[in-house]
C-alpha cells in the first residue's frame, strides 16, 4: 500500500522521465524548435510538465504532447500558445515563432519596428492564412522562403 500512495504522489509529478537529469537527456533528443523551448526550460528551471501545465492553465497531457512530439503537422491554437507561455514564463512571441518553426513555418511578429500592420478583411492575407495548413512542409518552406526574399527586397517596389 506504501508504494502504491508513493506511485499516486510521483504520478502527480509526471511521467518517471519527467524529472530534470531525464529533461536534459530529452532536450537533447529534441528535434524540434518547440521541443528544444520546452526542454530547455523545464530543465533550467527544474520544473516538471506538470507544474508547467498548472502555471499555464493547460492540461499536463498537452504539455507533454507538445515536449515530445517530433513533427508537429501544424502550430498549437492561440489559447495553447499562450498558456504554454504562461507556464513557461516566456513571452508569447517566442513560444510562437518556436511553434511555427517547428511546422516549417516562419513566424513575424507584427509588433517588429517597422513591420506593416495588416489590414483587418485583407482577403488576400486570409486566404494565405487559411490555405498554409493545406501545404505540405516542402512547399511551406518554399513559401516561407519566398515571403522572406520579399520582404528582404529593396527599391521602389518594396513599399507597394
Amino acid at each position: 500500500m506504501v508504494s502504491m500512495t508513493a506511485q499516486a504522489e510521483a504520478g502527480d509529478r509526471g511521467d518517471p522521465g519527467d524529472g530534470p537529469a531525464n529533461l536534459a537527456a530529452a532536450a537533447e533528443r529534441a528535434v524540434n524548435p518547440l521541443q528544444r523551448l520546452i526542454q530547455g526550460r523545464l530543465s533550467e528551471r527544474g520544473w516538471s510538465y506538470g507544474d508547467v501545465a498548472r502555471r499555464g492553465g493547460l492540461p499536463r497531457s498537452t504539455v507533454y504532447t507538445l515536449a515530445t512530439t517530433r513533427n508537429l503537422v501544424r502550430p498549437p491554437r492561440p489559447a495553447t500558445i499562450d498558456g504554454l507561455a504562461r507556464g513557461l514564463d516566456l513571452p508569447v512571441s517566442a513560444v510562437r515563432a518556436a511553434a511555427a518553426e517547428s511546422t516549417g513555418m516562419h513566424y513575424y511578429d507584427e509588433s517588429a519596428p517597422g513591420s506593416a500592420r495588416a489590414v483587418p478583411g485583407d482577403q488576400e492575407r486570409d486566404l494565405l492564412i487559411a490555405s498554409i495548413d493545406e501545404l505540405s512542409a516542402e512547399d511551406r518552406r518554399h513559401v516561407a522562403a519566398l515571403v522572406e526574399s520579399l520582404r528582404n527586397r529593396s527599391g521602389p517596389a518594396a513599399d507597394r
